[in-house]
């Protein structure tokens, strides 16, 4: 019967796997996959470690912030301060100061590089709060045209803030150096001069040197940068070294200042050198002597040479 038949078959097949396997233990079959897994049991020392870590992250996102956190910026959420006007004018701009903190906070405001002026060197900021803060700027008459930069300082809680201030002054930019009360000293030989910035522009000026004598050049010295700069309306005094002044002649000092944009400016100087303790009448009596005999010795150079009066 088949009955009997199947039922055969399956007692040799489950001799066989025994003989295979004699632990008795059931071989895996590859071609089944399991569908269900077993559940973690996890204990309740591990639950609790993770409900208070839990409990931890929360607390910590949900603390205030501290007074360090308080910002200071321009207002309107701009990068910087930006002002622009003449020269002579009061800009004015706002500063926001915001203090997310749960106490008042009290901020000191002062300006750098920058004529900055506030209604209160100190503003005290409630907690929770932002509060904004005019300010301004006095653009001097003097103040050159152009970009400008300065800096807007908040300091509160042993911190500061500092905000980049931009101030474009509008206006023509000229550019005019002028060099003025030059003198020389008989004595040592030092020229000593002033230069003055009468433009709008920062100068950056040079310097040339010239000195005639009754024989000639005795010093001649090529334009060349000095170790200074001039802003508008300023004035700067300096000394040129001669070293080897003549010991006696009459001498005229030319000096030449030029700038990048300026116009050259020429001043003239005249000195008397004379030998030795000599006083300033013989020295000057000396000087003129010289003088005269270089004149008369043109005048007859000149007389030769003029043709003679034709005969009746």
């Amino acid at each position: 019967m088949r009955t009997a038949d199947r039922s055969g078959r399956r007692a040799v097949d489950r001799a066989g796997r025994r003989a295979a396997d004699p632990s008795g233990r059931r071989a895996a079959d590859p071609s089944v996959r399991r569908t269900a897994a077993h559940p973690v049991r996890r204990t309740p020392a591990r639950s609790g470690l993770v409900a208070a870590a839990l409990a931890l992250l929360g607390a910590v996102a949900a603390a205030p912030p501290g007074a360090g956190d308080w910002t200071a910026a321009p207002a309107a959420g701009r990068p910087y301060a930006y002002l622009e006007g003449p020269a002579g004018s009061v800009l004015q701009d706002t500063l926001s100061v915001t203090n997310p903190g749960t106490a008042p906070l009290t901020v000191r405001l002062t300006g750098q590089g920058a004529p900055v002026s506030f209604a209160a060197p100190t503003v005290r900021v409630p907690a929770r709060t932002r509060a904004d803060v005019p300010f301004a700027v006095t653009v001097t008459a003097d103040t050159p045209p152009g970009e400008h930069r300065g800096t807007v300082r908040a300091s509160a809680a042993g911190r500061e803030v500092r905000v980049d201030l931009r101030l474009r002054v509008s206006g023509p930019r000229l550019a005019a150096l002028t060099v003025e009360d030059v003198r020389v000293d008989a004595a040592t030989g030092d020229l000593r001069y002033t230069l003055v910035n009468r433009g709008t522009t920062v100068l950056a000026p040079r310097l040339a040197v010239h000195a005639e004598g009754l024989l000639g050049t005795l010093l001649d010295r090529p334009d060349r940068p000095l170790p200074l700069t001039l802003r508008p309306g300023e004035r700067a005094t300096r000394t040129e070294p001669w070293p080897d002044p003549p010991a006696l002649d009459s001498v005229t000092v030319r000096l030449t200042a030029t700038a990048p944009g300026a116009a050259p400016a020429t001043a003239r100087a005249e000195a008397a050198f004379a030998p030795g303790p000599a006083p300033a009448g013989a020295a000057g009596l000396l000087v003129a002597a010289a003088a005269g005999a270089g004149y008369a010795a043109r005048r007859r150079g000149k007389t030769r040479t003029q043709p003679a009066p034709e005969a009746p």
